[in-house]
């Protein structure tokens, strides 16, 4: 019988302590996640006014504070710019649903019993049966309910972001006093500035390929004769800051209502297949060649990434979880003792430190 080998107990006790500190953790992001995911919104906003900021400043004659308030002014019109639509665009898409519902609900009893058919069913469900089967005022109380949630979290965004706004000026007093010496303070600036890079070239390959994405697809909606292509082209947009279901929801929604508009089959197939090429090919061949090494994260841990922060943060966890992980591997990549999670968590084992004994303890 071999013996087994003595594992130290100071080992045991800190794995212990990281365990228990890592389900706190977890628990309070859980129950504080309706003053965390404003925060954190307001924390995404203030590096992409950041971001634009320095390009202005590059690209123009304007001094840094003309090119911050312009900045800002882009970034916030931006924001309620997106509220807009999205409000718009699906009043008006259920407005457009509503006035031509004579003649959805018999072109979804054709495309239901079609596809009992297809299946090998006797019969099929109607449309009527199925809605009948919905508690419709409970869906709408939702609906309204989730309307307030968005008003009153883009207010306490704009909050946050304000303060945030208003703290960066003692941010240098600040970091002098908790790092007073020079190498310690420069160490500090690099992280910063490692995380900040990770998370703008972030947004800036999604915003790129997202824009690639909706040209192509406005055009073959449009081609199509799809309703309301404008509102599905925004809707794209969005979610495709959402990994791996972002691209499932942009592929398959529009083709699932064009079923409903169309009398016949072919515009749905043509936008399905249309909408899975357009993907396919930005997302491997356009997108990894201009992700370059700020996003080296390993596919799984994006994976695990989205259910864990769709979990403790909702919709809005889905959206920040690549952003919140390229930023874990930015810091823990620093440190020689957290290091190997930096490791595991990039895509090729190399994360942001290139030696290894430049890392701080």
């Amino acid at each position: 019988m071999k013996t087994a080998i003595p594992v130290p107990a100071s080992a045991v006790a800190r794995n212990a302590l990281v365990l228990l500190a890592a389900v706190a953790a977890g628990a309070a992001l859980y129950w504080l996640r309706d003053i965390l995911t404003p925060l954190a919104l307001a924390i995404f906003l203030m590096i992409m006014i950041d971001g634009v900021k320095r390009t202005i400043e590059q690209r123009t004659a304007l001094s840094s504070h003309w090119a911050g308030v312009a900045a800002l002014v882009v970034v916030i019109l931006g924001f309620f710019a997106s509220i807009a639509i999205i409000v718009n665009g699906a009043a008006g898409f259920f407005t457009d649903a509503t006035g031509v519902s004579s003649g959805i609900g018999p072109r979804l009893d054709q495309v239901l019993e079609d596809g009992a058919h297809l299946l090998g069913l006797r019969s099929a469900p109607t449309a009527h049966d199925l809605i009948a089967g919905l508690d419709i005022r409970s869906y709408v109380t939702m609906l309204a309910v989730q309307v307030q949630g968005i008003a009153s979290g883009a207010f306490f965004v704009l909050v946050y972001l304000g303060f945030l706004l208003a703290s960066q000026a003692g941010f240098r007093a600040k970091l002098v006093a908790m790092f007073p010496g020079s190498e310690a303070r420069s160490e500090a600036v690099a992280v910063f500035q490692r995380v900040r890079s990770g998370v703008e070239g972030y947004l800036w390959v999604q915003s790129v390929t997202g824009v690639m994405i909706c040209a192509a697809a406005w055009l073959l909606m449009r081609a199509v004769g799809l309703q309301n292509a404008e509102f599905w082209t925004f809707v794209i947009f969005i979610v495709g800051f959402i990994p791996v279901l972002g691209g499932a929801i942009a592929g398959l929604a529009p083709p699932i209502f064009a079923l409903v508009q169309f009398p016949a089959y072919w515009p749905a197939l043509i936008l399905l297949v249309g909408l899975q090429a357009i993907l396919f090919v930005v997302g491997n061949m356009i997108q990894p060649r201009m992700q370059g090494d700020n996003q080296n994260i390993d596919p799984v841990v994006v994976l695990l990434s989205l259910a864990l922060w769709g979990q403790l943060w909702g919709v809005v966890g889905m959206f920040l979880s690549t952003p919140l992980a390229v930023m874990a591997m930015a810091i823990l990549a620093e440190f020689k003792g957290s290091r190997w999670m930096a490791i595991l968590l990039s895509g090729d084992g190399q994360p942001y430190v290139d030696d290894p004994d430049d890392a701080e303890e």
